[in-house]
Order: C-alpha cells, then structure tokens, then sequence
C-alpha cells in the first residue's frame, strides 16, 4: 500500500523528465542539453543584434517574435523543472532556479517597462549548466568545478573584501587630510573612490596627488594592490584544485548536485539518484 501511494507520488513519467532535464548521463539528457546551449546561445544573439539600430529597423518585427519564442520555450522549460522536483522551492531559490527565472522575466516585464528585454543577455549564464554535456565528450565539468570553489571559499573571500573596504576608507580618509578640496579631493567618499581606483591598478587620472606625502601614500596603495590582487586568485585556485567531482546526477528530493562519481544515493538526504 505504502509502495502504491509512493509510486502515485512520484509517477515514471516524472522521474524520466527530471533524468532527462536535469542529467547529462542519457543520450536524452544530453541531446537536451546540446539543444538547449543552442537555444541560448542564438536567443543572447537576437538580443545583440536587436539593439543595433540599422538591423532593428529593418528586422525589427522578426526579431521581436525570435526572442518571444526563446521566452516562451524557456519558460516551459523552467515549468517542467519545477514539476520534474520533489521539492519545488529548492530548485526556485536555488542559484540556477533564479537564473533561468531571470533569463525569462526581462521579456515579460517589457511588456510594461520599455527595453528592459536588453536584460534577456542574463541567459548568456546558463551555459554554466549545459556545460556540463561536455562532461560526457571526456572533459571536466568546469562549470560545476567552478561553481563548488566558489562556494567553499566564499567565507574567505567575504573576510578578504571586508579587510579591502576597510583600507580603501582608510587609506581615502589620509589622503582626504593630506590633499585636501584645493588637489581634488573634496569630500572622504571621492577619496574613498579614488583609493579604489588606484588600489586596483587602474588609475583613471581624473584626481591624483599633488603633494609629496600624498605621492608617498599613492606609491604604498599601489604596492598594497599588487599585493592583494593574487589573494582571491589563490583562494579560489585552492578549492578548485579540490573540486575534481565530475558526476552529473541531480537529486530530485534535494536538487543537490555535487555527488561521487560512483553515488547511488544522495549523501545530503538519502534519496536514491
């Protein structure tokens, strides 16, 4: 009885359409998938060449029933993701759930707010999903590697901005007192921005020192700049030298994404993948 409520449940039908959306192990995942980068791949082109005036005027129409296409196709997709699941919600608030919720909203919302469709490029960041399928031509899972470093270094990358914010007001702050409204420096928060510029080496030239000490305090932001510009580099770099996980199977309990290569269960809530 228990085994006819749970089928009920979770029918067949499901189960394959979640293996077939959400994995690249199948021949139909992966087919699906390859259509799908192809479907965002010509859908970002449309948005491009639909801002270049000359062709908007003359395929204007065209395209705006191109990228009403692309919208309507992604948003039955995104339907049958969150059908496919056990758990909607884990896969709506999730990172790729609000990506491809973004990748169709902008198209509906030009309807009220004219050219915000432009913001349909946000597509262009579903690729890191379907890159996955090249997972199954003997690559590495790049996308996923990435995704994952990211998320294990983010406490340490939180630490090392807020340790960056803190210099730049400092830093901004002296030079406010060294250089003064008479050089440029008119308030602490353009001092602030112009720490910012030149601790990051780019150095725009639109307000710089003019004073001995002030060229002195520049010359040390600077060689601080160097200095930190590796840190997040080689944060990152760590975990992803760790990240070597290249298994495409996706829990439909938990959405969870980041199994062994040789899991037959989910290891975060036990169902069988």
């Amino acid at each position: 009885m228990a085994k006819e409520i749970r089928n009920k449940e979770n029918p067949e039908w499901k189960k394959r359409l979640h293996e077939v959306i959400f994995e690249a192990d199948t021949t139909a995942g992966k087919v699906f998938d390859i259509a799908l980068l192809i479907f965002i791949v010509l859908s970002v082109i449309i948005v491009l060449i639909d801002s270049v005036p000359v062709i908007n005027r003359q395929y204007g129409t065209l395209l705006y029933y191109a990228e009403w296409f692309f919208t309507i196709v992604f948003t039955i997709e995104y339907v049958l993701r969150i059908i496919s699941t056990k758990q909607p919600s884990k896969y709506i608030f999730s990172f790729y759930g609000i990506i491809d919720f973004l990748a169709i909203i902008p198209t509906y919302l030009s309807i009220i707010v004219a050219g915000s469709h432009f913001l349909l490029v946000i597509r262009i960041l579903r690729l890191l999903r379907v890159f996955r399928v090249l997972k199954l031509a003997r690559f590495v899972g790049a996308s996923r590697t990435l995704t994952i470093a990211l998320k294990k270094s983010r406490h340490k990358i939180i630490i090392f901005l807020e340790v960056v914010i803190a210099l730049v007001v400092i830093m901004g702050s002296i030079m406010y007192l060294i250089e003064g409204p008479e050089n440029g420096f008119t308030s602490i928060p353009k001092s602030i921005y112009w720490a910012i510029v030149t601790m990051t080496t780019v150095g725009y030239g639109d307000i710089t020192p003019h004073t001995v000490p002030g060229q002195m305090l520049a010359s040390i932001i600077m060689i601080i700049g160097y200095a930190i510009i590796a840190v997040p580099t080689g944060i990152i770099t760590s975990e992803i030298s760790r990240a070597t996980n290249t298994n495409t199977q996706v829990c439909r309990n938990c959405n969870a994404d980041t199994h062994d290569d040789n899991a037959l269960y989910c290891k975060y809530c036990g169902e069988k993948l």
